[in-house]
């Protein structure tokens, strides 16, 4: 009998975890392969590929194509993705700060309106 064991480490997922669960309408969830994701409204917002090297976040084509240029170190793109609106993000290079950015651009665009604009007034009272 084969056991299944992951090629990924759900541990390498748990910073980008915890600042995308800081977004209102996000929760846990399980995605291809049974990796750890986080979804929007029921909307794949990241997840841990299954490969456990890197972090598909979902982002508009425009804002992809410019992290790609300015963060080349930090982000790529592998040809199963260049369809699809991802940025791919190495598991062991990223700072909190640009990881934050990413992740809020990448919720604001999953996000209801309503829930924008009530996020944005508690940010500014913080």
């Amino acid at each position: 009998m084969k056991s299944y064991l992951p090629a990924y480490n759900p541990a390498h997922f748990e910073i980008v975890k915890q600042i995308a669960l800081s977004f209102p309408e996000t929760e846990e969830s399980v995605s291809h392969e049974g990796t750890p994701s986080v979804k929007v409204r029921g909307k794949l917002m990241c997840r841990l590929h299954e490969t456990g090297s890197f972090i598909p976040i979902r982002l508009n084509f425009k804002l992809r194509d410019q992290y790609l240029d300015s963060h080349p170190e930090l982000f790529h793109l592998p040809d199963h993705f260049k369809n699809y609106p991802y940025l791919c993000m190495w598991v062991h290079s990223y700072d909190t700060k640009l990881l934050k950015q990413v992740l809020t651009l990448s919720w604001r665009g999953l996000a209801t309106k309503k829930a924008i604009k009530a996020f944005e007034q508690t940010s500014n009272q913080l």
